[in-house]
């Protein structure tokens, strides 16, 4: 993938896909307009990647759903796709393309925006590559069982608050949706009611359980049910069942659109045309300006970064061992696993052991430097921050250069 080169680039461009891999950079001439604007406002030395992350994500806090948020996802195109190509082999089950998973993630953006504070010490980038990876990984453990459930299983493995969830996401009138509940409780009391003990596998049920489900709806519906309508019969609850497990599907595992899209009917235009302009937001940009100094957290980094290559020297050969394995040689934890004749869990405790002596010492900077508690929160950022300077270090090595740090 190359690197993109400017900030003008940086905010207004998107991945481009082709045979399931980054092709190249395309530029939003609606984004790459407003950087522009925004550039032209101020001086040379505020043109840093950092200081406009900040600045679209104040923005953003402002007036969700803006023109800011189009370029906070602009700017994680990059983050995104590494996230989603680090985090697909994690799940070899699931059969996922990258792109795919790529849209997954970065539709997640606004969620991700909401949940990263700016006031504590993690970059946007820092949190989002950690975020990207959990929503990619909830996302196909997901599909994962779902796919292998069929409908009945669904069923019974719902609760009553996600299958209610789903029939309002799917717009269903609040009449329907209570008689489809009352449909899915009986299903479920009458199902375990007449499985056979000799039954491995969840299958439609036999026609006497049918009857049975539809006895239970009729008389609950009486007093459950306002108005309590007529009378079903097996063959209309198990048609209600069907869409509640279509609905249920659709809820859990959503197809995602891309921005990029072209809106019904208009080939010509896609679906961000219709994001609000806030470009001219004067007074946030003048405040920004006012409070943003680079250069202390410029330092604060480079104090991180120096803290981070004693605590790595003071480690033990097999620790930073470890470390290259996984990040400089981007080895799976079963590759590592192999290679080291050992069980994956040890490497997978011995990762964690070794990241959380990492993790220790920035936090002890932080309260000893920063006056920062280490409350759960700055525990998540910080963690966000060793994560992505652990991929940015060893990526940027000569093999085994760590071992002449």
């Amino acid at each position: 993938m190359r690197p993109r080169q400017n900030i003008s680039e940086i905010f207004s461009t998107f991945i481009q896909f082709e045979a399931d891999r980054f092709n190249c950079w395309v530029y939003d001439a609606k984004l790459r307009r407003s950087i522009q604007n925004c550039l032209v406002q101020i001086s040379e030395t505020k043109h840093s990647e950092s200081f406009w992350a900040i600045y679209w994500h104040k923005n953003w806090q402002n007036q969700p759903n803006s023109l800011a948020e189009a370029h906070l996802s602009a700017y994680l195109q990059e983050t995104c796709y590494w996230s989603a190509q680090r985090t697909i082999p994690q799940i070899a089950s699931v059969q996922c393309t990258l792109s795919d998973c790529f849209q997954i993630a970065i539709a997640e953006v606004p969620k991700i925006l909401k949940a990263c504070d700016p006031d504590q010490k993690a970059s946007l980038k820092s949190y989002s590559n950690v975020a990207f990876g959990n929503v990619i990984r909830d996302a196909l453990r997901q599909k994962q069982e779902i796919d292998f459930c069929n409908d009945w299983a669904l069923l019974l493995k719902l609760s009553r608050k996600r299958l209610q969830e789903s029939l309002q996401n799917a717009g269903l009138t609040d009449e329907t949706i209570a008689r489809y509940l009352l449909a899915w409780k009986c299903f479920a009391d009458g199902y375990i009611l007449g499985k056979s003990p000799q039954a491995r596998k969840l299958q439609r049920p036999e026609q006497d359980t049918w009857e049975a489900i539809a006895q239970l709806y009729n008389r609950d519906r009486l007093t459950q049910l306002n108005p309590p309508g007529t009378e079903s019969n097996a063959q209309t609850l198990e048609k209600w069942l069907l869409l509640s497990a279509k609905h249920a599907r659709s809820y859990l595992y959503p197809v995602v659109s891309s921005l990029n899209a072209p809106k019904t009917g208009q080939a010509d235009s896609e679906l961000q045309d219709d994001l609000p302009d806030t470009t001219q937001n004067e007074s946030l940009l003048a405040d920004l300006i006012a409070t943003e100094e680079a250069d202390i957290q410029k330092n604060q980094q480079q104090e991180i970064h120096n803290l981070l290559i004693t605590t790595l020297a003071k480690l033990s050969p097999q620790s930073q061992q470890l470390l290259e394995l996984y990040y400089q040689q981007g080895l799976t934890q079963q590759q590592i696993a192999k290679q080291q004749q050992i069980q994956q869990y040890q490497v997978s405790r011995q990762l964690a052991k070794t990241r959380e002596s990492l993790l220790l010492a920035i936090a002890k900077w932080s309260q000893e430097t920063m006056h920062i508690s280490p409350t759960s929160n700055v525990v998540k950022h910080i963690s966000a921050v060793l994560e992505e300077w652990l991929q940015n270090y060893f990526r940027n090595l000569e093999p085994h250069s760590s071992k002449e740090q």
